[in-house]
């Protein structure tokens, strides 16, 4: 899975994460719904730092499709309600 952070660059992760980052979105999407800002950003920093830690950093100049793109950490709530689809950040929710 290609998965890109907005103003920070595209990560390749490997499928066996999927499940981790697919719970993660859950609950951001559910804090978002509920207007909690606190669990909003601690799981966004979450979702965020197991991407970067997990993932493999793609080249700058290779350009792939992303499968999931996120905000950058510091996005404000509304922010990430513009983004979040049905299926939440991360497909396959």
């Amino acid at each position: 899975m290609i998965v890109r952070i907005l103003n920070d660059g595209q990560y390749r992760v490997d499928d066996e994460h999927a499940a981790h980052l697919n719970a993660i979105d859950e609950r951001l999407g559910a804090a978002v719904d509920r207007g909690d800002h606190s669990a909003y950003h601690e799981d966004l920093a979450r979702l965020v730092h197991l991407v970067r830690i997990h993932g493999t950093r793609l080249e700058p100049g290779e350009l792939v499709g992303s499968d999931a793109v996120l905000p950058p950490p510091d996005a404000s709530l509304d922010e990430v309600r513009a983004l979040i689809g049905a299926d939440g950040l991360v497909p396959g929710r």
